[in-house]
């Protein structure tokens, strides 16, 4: 990737809201990620932020535990996740069907949804097989680096 490209996606993150950029192609990896009021900042990919712990309940109310899943359960579930910030969708159109639903079969180079980032349209690949089981994303959707896109059976 160019220098001066880099400059230029650096200044339009200054220029509008955008607080993370990520770029990918022929093994060359690029991050970049502004907090708040600082300028764009090189980063190195890291896994996603882990949620924080759910608030107690409030005084007088009973809590009710959810069932905590077993090792069983999440056995051969894997996630195909977001490998960058963008917009989400199912098809290459609207009148177009989903890439894929439920149930599906999928391969490691199956096209499952489209991201859309900086008005660039990029098909992503399951990069693993097995079968989904769940759409986690609705169409249309903002999503963020690392988000659970689709959770996949691969045993």
């Amino acid at each position: 990737m160019d220098i001066k490209l880099i400059k230029q996606v650096v200044d339009l993150m200054k220029r509008s809201d955008i607080s993370e950029f990520e770029f990918e192609e022929d093994g060359f990896k690029l991050r970049l990620s502004s907090q708040s009021a600082q300028a764009p900042q090189v980063v190195q990919a890291a896994p996603a932020p882990q949620a924080p712990a759910p608030a107690a309940p409030p005084a007088g109310t009973a809590a009710t535990p959810e069932p905590a899943k077993s090792a069983a359960e999440e056995k051969g579930i894997s996630y195909i996740k977001s490998p960058m910030v963008g917009t989400f969708y199912r098809a290459s159109s609207p009148e177009s069907p989903a890439f894929v639903d439920a149930g599906d079969k999928v391969t490691a180079d199956s096209v499952v949804c489209i991201i859309e980032a900086m008005k660039v349209m990029n098909e992503i690949q399951a990069e693993l097989g097995g079968t989904i089981v769940e759409v986690l994303a609705e169409n249309g959707e903002a999503v963020e680096y690392g988000q659970p896109l689709f959770k996949v059976k691969t045993a």
